[in-house]
């Protein structure tokens, strides 16, 4: 296995980024808690939280990203696509979970209950590059909303992606949104400088950023071979042009 494939390999795992970053002052109180799946595991966080994400370690597009809640009756739900299951007891409601993962290797993660926009979650891909005179910098932020009654936000997925000045401007005021948009490009940068120390092969990451109901940002992914083609959709072609330029001059 070549360097460049045994790197790709490497940071696909969600629980090898998870575990790298969190080690970090500077982000790790944004990164919602993380762990691998067993069914003591997941009793403990739903017991905890009441709402965890199970997710495959590696995979692309929100394929298999499976939404679980504990719920007021006492029961148990999990969501993959638009489907949901629904038991009484957990036993059940494990097994069940366990025929959707099969033999993959699963994490969970801390539920955040996302802002919403025309009450479809929506969360933030956030393009860090290094630029051509090898500095990091973040050169796109886009808006992505989840179709309705699914709970990934992909475009692939068939999530909207939106111009994040009209996504966030549904909520905040002009001066609350130029401080959010400040503080996510600082934070895609903080992740890149951190990855790259650690693994310099790289050059480039998309991060999926999320806001709770206090305006908290999460770190709900990173992605180290971010689709660029989606700051296309833009009507505004000025970010795509500069996310590709940067991209070219990695390549």
């Amino acid at each position: 296995m070549t360097e460049k494939r045994k790197l790709r390999s490497t940071l696909m795992s969600k629980w090898t980024k998870t575990k790298l970053l969190v080690v970090h002052d500077d982000v790790k109180s944004v990164i919602p808690d993380t762990r691998k799946l067993s069914k003591p595991t997941l009793k403990s966080m739903l017991s905890t939280y009441k709402m965890v994400y199970v997710k495959p370690d590696v995979g692309t597009f929100g394929n298999g990203v499976i939404r679980v809640e504990k719920l007021e009756s006492g029961g148990y739900s999990h969501q993959l696509g638009t489907k949901v299951n629904i038991k009484k007891d957990f036993d059940s409601f494990y097994e069940s979970l366990i025929k959707l993962t099969g033999s993959r290797s699963y994490l969970i993660q801390k539920g955040i209950h996302l802002v919403k926009y025309n009450h479809r979650r929506f969360d933030i891909r956030v393009m860090v590059q290094l630029s051509p005179k090898g500095i990091w910098e973040t050169t796109g932020l886009i808006g992505r909303v989840a179709h309705p009654g699914k709970i990934v936000t992909n475009y692939h997925s068939g999530g909207k992606p939106m111009d994040v000045n009209r996504l966030l401007g549904a909520h905040l005021s002009q001066n609350q949104m130029t401080k959010t948009i400040g503080t996510l490009e600082r934070l895609g940068v903080k992740v890149a400088r951190h990855m790259h120390a650690k693994y310099p092969g790289f050059r480039q990451l998309g991060l999926d950023i999320g806001f709770d109901r206090t305006w908290t940002p999460w770190i709900l992914e990173v992605n180290t071979n971010p689709d660029p083609y989606i700051f296309n959709q833009l009507s505004d072609k000025r970010m795509y042009r500069k996310v590709m330029k940067y991209r070219r001059a990695s390549l």
